[in-house]
């Protein structure tokens, strides 16, 4: 039988790697992701069904246990005194559950440590209005978030509401008062956790995820009646974060949400981490739109197409597209021109900037 103290060692291993992620699934050693990428870790034997189990049992809670029974997935956070804070999924396949671990850093990182423009402090000082994080998963998007909304706690006198499935990072009241809710612990849904939220005296909200038309649809509101609203969004490109919203509504809707979106938006960021050439780590390449009369227009006018361009001009604003940063990457060296075309959207846009330095 598989004790605390394995799973406590796996943990540790993990963490004196510097992986990023513990994965775990019957018939297979204990994976660890290290610079992106997946491999054994040593000594380790495959795991067991009843290891597998015995691990969760020390995991979940009654009520968490009989939603994965039911659902044969969840998401929870959890902490290990002296080693750290994690995230967790655990989930059903071939009949048996796997669980996939995923290390939070025990501080929230400073945002200028995050690889990040500069110019994306403005968003933490606007009073009201939308700003998200694109990306897929594993890219960042959480840490980002955290770190925003750290800064605004360090600087200003709010109420800091955030919405999260499972919470990630610990929040310490600073000037700000910094309330968390946690889907399935706080709160049934995000969409009923943000109605509930307009009435709980927010300045700032964060939601976790824009996951449906119902959240997003609360979220533009929010945003709409004074408050300044944070998410992330599973998309890759600014540009293309617009569409994702837009096209997830019926289109007698769209009209709607695309001038309530052309209103509110303020800025996306979109962002991918990529293994270092120049050491161990993972480097963030990343995409900034700063939302202007052009951008919101555009919006209006269902031209997202024509974002990038806006985008590309819009440097002296403070904007940046991922193929200028991917070309500034590799020509530092940070990051290798093979692993920088795996990842650009336009090869050629990739090669001017490249070609640039």
């Amino acid at each position: 039988m598989i004790s605390s103290d394995y799973f406590t060692a796996l943990l540790k291993t993990a963490n004196e790697e510097n992986a990023t992620d513990l994965h775990m699934c019957t018939g297979s050693r204990p994976l660890i992701r290290v610079n992106g990428k997946l491999r054994d870790i040593e000594g380790a034997n495959k795991s067991l069904p009843s290891d597998i189990d015995n691990i969760i049992d020390g995991l979940v809670n009654l009520r968490q246990r009989r939603k994965l029974d039911a659902e044969r997935v969840l998401d929870l956070s959890f902490s290990v005194s002296g080693l750290g804070r994690y995230r967790a999924n655990i989930y059903s396949q071939r009949g048996t559950y796997a669980i996939a671990i995923r290390m939070l850093p025990s501080d929230i990182p400073r945002l200028e440590d995050l690889g990040l423009p500069h110019s994306m402090e403005r968003f933490t000082s606007k009073a009201s209005g939308l700003f998200l994080t694109a990306g897929s998963t594993g890219s960042g998007k959480s840490t980002t978030l955290a770190s925003l909304i750290d800064m605004i706690n360090r600087n200003f006198h709010y109420h800091i509401l955030t919405i999260e499935d499972p919470i990630e990072y610990l929040h310490q009241h600073n000037k700000s008062l910094v309330t968390q809710r946690e889907i399935g612990e706080d709160t049934d849904s995000f969409a009923s956790a943000l109605r509930a939220a307009l009435r709980e005296d927010p300045d700032v909200i964060l939601v976790g995820e824009m996951r449906d038309p119902e959240t997003i649809a609360i979220a533009l509101t929010a945003a709409e009646t004074g408050h300044m609203v944070f998410s992330s969004i599973h998309t890759i490109g600014a540009a293309k974060s617009i569409d994702r919203i837009i096209d997830g509504f019926a289109s007698e809707q769209q009209a709607q949400i695309r001038t309530q979106l052309a209103t509110v938006l303020e800025g996306v960021v979109s962002q991918q981490l990529i293994p270092r050439a120049d050491g161990p780590g993972l480097a963030m390449a990343s995409e900034l739109m700063i939302v202007n009369t052009a951008i919101r227009n555009l919006i209006r006018e269902g031209k997202h197409y024509q974002v990038n361009n806006i985008i590309q001009t819009g440097q002296s604003q403070g904007m940046q597209l991922m193929e200028a940063d991917l070309a500034h990457l590799v020509n530092s060296g940070v990051i290798s021109h093979e692993d920088a075309i795996l990842r650009t959207h336009d090869q050629q846009l990739f090669k001017r900037f490249l070609n640039r330095r």
